[in-house]
């Protein structure tokens, strides 16, 4: 695949709306990879990470690994997505925290917007694809209300936590830090980051590389023999997030984090006109609109042969 310089700085640009979003509890950075064009890359990219392309840099050099490894196009998503995570990171605890409402009317904008745009992607729709779109769909509001499982910190729990959340990262519309907070490992690994615990961290990577190559060959394998089915399936996913990015909520328990600080765990989705405190309406509608035209934005470049 021939790219020019251009290309690459708009698969960045896509990386920095996926860190933005990664930086977002609830928020996917998959579903921006899903709707500007390069998910069904991205995981094929991943899954052909293998013995046989490392035998390939050994006897053939590194020039021909860069190459079968698509080293150009995960270089450039890269880079945007630890600039935006690292940038925006910030200014995210500030708006969630000083802000809710507003921040969730865009994502709540956004998401909207890309149902459609994913759901049309669907070529045929059948009785089994309807299915996958329900399942999909019930998948993911289920797992926006599932109570929080007890802290756990045995070194096989953390290895599956790992394995369980990055495939999570990578689905649309499923927040793997979220994930993390139901499994009761989000404390957990935000201890041993704090507390340098080598040997935890060290178990939830090896969890977390051996879910993403193989939960990747699993999807590069659906989109290839059930392109539609697929599609139905992830397009459920980000409605059913629609319940977890409501911008008004009530907050019906908590949980610490590894400061100490109490942050909303579970939260019920509540009307902006029975909402407790100023659901500023106006705001949020304009902002729920701007997220849904940008959506028009990202789809354009997104429908860009890459």
């Amino acid at each position: 695949m021939q790219r020019r310089f251009s290309d690459y700085l708009i698969i960045t640009l896509k990386g920095l709306a996926m860190g933005a979003a990664d930086a977002i509890p609830g928020i996917s950075g998959g579903t921006i990879a899903f709707i500007s064009g390069i998910y069904e890359e991205l995981i094929a990219t991943i899954s052909n990470i293998k013995p046989s392309l490392f035998k390939t840099l050994l006897k053939e050099g590194i020039a021909t690994f860069w190459k079968e490894a698509n080293g150009n196009f995960v270089m450039a998503l890269l880079s945007g997505i630890v600039i935006s995570y690292i940038s925006f990171m910030k200014l995210a605890k500030y708006l969630l925290e000083y802000h809710p409402v507003l921040i969730w009317s865009f994502f709540f904008g956004l998401i909207v917007a890309s149902i459609y745009f994913v759901g049309k992607q669907i070529t045929e729709w059948k009785a089994f694809t309807i299915i996958a779109l329900i399942i999909g769909a019930c998948i993911a509001f289920y797992i926006s209300i599932l109570p929080v499982m007890a802290a756990n910190d045995s070194l096989l729990f953390l290895f599956f936590a790992g394995a369980i959340a990055i495939c999570a990262m990578i689905l649309p519309g499923i927040s793997g830090s979220f994930i993390l907070i139901i499994l009761g490992a989000y404390k957990t690994i935000s201890d041993a980051i704090h507390d340098i615990d080598i040997k935890k961290l060290l178990i939830f990577i090896a969890g977390a590389v051996v879910g993403l190559l193989s939960f990747s060959h699993a999807l590069k394998w659906l989109f290839k023999n059930y392109h539609n089915v697929t599609l139905a399936l992830l397009t459920g996913f980000i409605f059913g997030s629609l319940n977890k990015v409501w911008p008004w909520k009530e907050t019906l328990t908590w949980y610490t984090n590894s400061k100490g600080i109490k942050e909303p765990l579970l939260q019920e989705s509540v009307s902006p006109f029975s909402f407790n405190g100023d659901s500023q309406l106006l705001s949020a509608t304009i902002l729920m609109i701007i997220g849904f035209l940008s959506i028009f934005i990202l789809e354009k470049v997104g429908s860009k042969k890459q």
